[in-house]
């Protein structure tokens, strides 16, 4: 399959929203030929000195959901996960955005966790997503998860805030079960620090005795 990539630092899974900011050039000419076409194009991981994608990475294709664009020609779009891929190669085509020839990127039949590894996840992340919104100080309902594990471990890797290199590892992993326990590995460190930085969020409402801020009497 021939797809448009756009390396990116931010790692995109199958079935989760991102949003973008489109501002270079080149970009921007990606995003109008998407739109005139099937409305995607593909992500891939950053790095190295070279930013076009080596045969063998792992990325996500993107379809375009949303998009807003700018008065200077700039656009934020929100776009979906649909399914990985490997690249395979670049083309040679006269454009100033990388083309690649890429493959589906599947896990593996067969690897699926046993349903209460998968079940601790879901409770594990929703304890989780508990403390990060009372550290956003917005109160939405909690997250709508999918009941299948694949796409349950796509959406709670989306969900964490750690590096976007342990991000890609999760990305690349081809073991449903191996991925599910990794993320369980990872959750309750990031879970302890969001524990400690909601302590010092308290505080920070409160008048640092540990009670909220008497109200001022009416004038």
């Amino acid at each position: 399959m021939r797809l448009p990539v756009f390396p990116l630092s931010a790692v995109l899974f199958p079935g989760t929203p991102l949003p973008l900011h489109i501002f270079e050039p080149r970009y921007r000419q990606m995003l109008a030929d998407c739109l005139d076409g099937d409305r995607r194009f593909g992500i891939t991981p950053t790095g190295g000195e070279r930013e076009a994608p080596d045969p063998g990475m792992v990325g996500c294709t993107a379809e375009v959901r949303v998009n807003q664009p700018l008065p200077d020609g700039r656009s934020n779009i929100v776009v979906l996960g649909g399914v990985r891929f490997v690249v395979g190669g670049l083309l040679d085509e006269a454009l100033p955005y990388h083309v690649a020839i890429v493959q589906p990127f599947d896990d593996e039949p067969g690897t699926e966790p046993p349903p209460e590894r998968a079940d601790l996840l879901r409770e594990t992340f929703v304890r989780y997503a508990g403390l990060i919104r009372e550290l956003s100080d917005v109160d939405p309902p909690d997250p709508d998860l999918p009941g299948e594990p694949v796409p349950l471990s796509f959406h709670v890797a989306a969900g964490i805030e750690v590096d976007a290199r342990v991000k890609q590892r999760l990305l690349v992993e081809r073991s449903t079960a191996r991925r599910v326990e990794a993320l369980l590995l990872v959750l309750p460190a990031i879970t302890v620090a969001a524990e400690r930085a909601l302590v010092v969020h308290r505080r920070a409402h409160s008048n640092g005795r540990g009670h909220a801020r008497p109200s001022l009497p009416p004038a």
